[in-house]
């Protein structure tokens, strides 16, 4: 990450869920920064990942968050109340999330969803908040908008749908975007097509972007930075055009297990866990 000040800065941060008597570690000692870069989180299912983006917009009212620091933007997070909080999701941090068909009001048109984004954190009117969705449904490449702003959320493809998701994310023109798994549920052409947006308007808009995902591949070609993780820590920090060069042994294992087009027809490796990289601590490498 650069040397200017962090729109991100974690410290030690933990995520805990009641469990009986006591709490549950969901993530655990994790510390990063976030600049004007894409930066990629990955493990398995259960790692934690997707824990971490719900807890810097705070939507996790069941858990108990803390953290040595957990800032945005110059705004402590952990002491924000919730109507500090109002203010900042959406409008400066979003979240896009992985399925268009269950984060969409089935019963309200697509167009006025974005719009409606818009409204909520702008002075605009109905009519100036209708234009703005427009242009940004040009942005993410949807032919026709004025025939899209109509549709309904069963009546476009899985694609569309995640592009709408998308325009309704920066329309209010985040600092932040956390996007959650945004191509699990994309064919291989659309699932480019999408990153190829995000990458664009990314880049113009100098956003940072937290990528979470499974797919090593992804980060590896998309993201400048990549954050390993596993049992709710963080066992390795890589630079993505690096992380080939991964040295602790669950990278290594998750980089061996991907099947390659001309590689060995042998079996794929199945991944061994140490029960020593649960050990909060143990063994992380950067």
């Amino acid at each position: 990450m650069s040397s200017q000040t962090p729109l991100i800065d974690a410290r030690n941060l933990r995520v805990c869920y009641r469990s009986g008597k006591g709490y549950a570690d969901a993530v655990r000692g994790v510390s990063f920064q976030l600049g004007k870069e894409r930066l990629g989180i990955v493990g398995e299912s259960g790692s934690g990942k997707s824990t971490i983006g719900r807890a810097l917009l705070k939507l996790l009212p069941s858990a108990r968050i803390t953290a040595d620091k957990l800032s945005f933007g110059g705004t402590d997070l952990l002491a924000a109340s919730e109507r500090q909080m109002l203010g900042i999701r959406g409008k400066r941090m979003s979240m896009i999330l992985q399925d268009p068909k269950f984060s969409l009001n089935p019963v309200q048109r697509v167009g006025d969803q974005i719009a409606e984004a818009y409204l909520v954190h702008s002075k605009a009117s109905r009519a100036q908040a209708k234009a703005r969705t427009l242009e940004m449904l040009e942005a993410v490449q949807i032919r026709d908008p004025e025939r899209v702003y109509k549709l309904y959320p069963h009546e476009i493809s899985g694609g569309m749908g995640q592009r709408v998701m998308i325009a309704m994310m920066l329309i209010p023109e985040p600092e932040v975007i956390i996007a959650d798994e945004p191509t699990s549920a994309l064919d291989v052409t659309v699932r480019m097509q999408v990153l190829g947006i995000l990458d664009t308007l990314v880049t113009s808009k100098g956003i940072g972007l937290i990528m979470i995902s499974h797919d090593l591949n992804l980060v590896r070609n998309f993201c400048d930075r990549v954050l390993i993780m596993y049992a709710g820590q963080v066992v390795e920090e890589r630079a993505a055009r690096d992380l080939m060069n991964a040295t602790h042994p669950y990278t290594r294992g998750l980089l061996a297990a991907q099947p390659h087009i001309g590689g060995s027809r042998q079996h794929l490796p199945i991944l061994k866990r140490d029960p020593e990289w649960k050990t909060e601590g143990a063994g992380a490498v950067s």
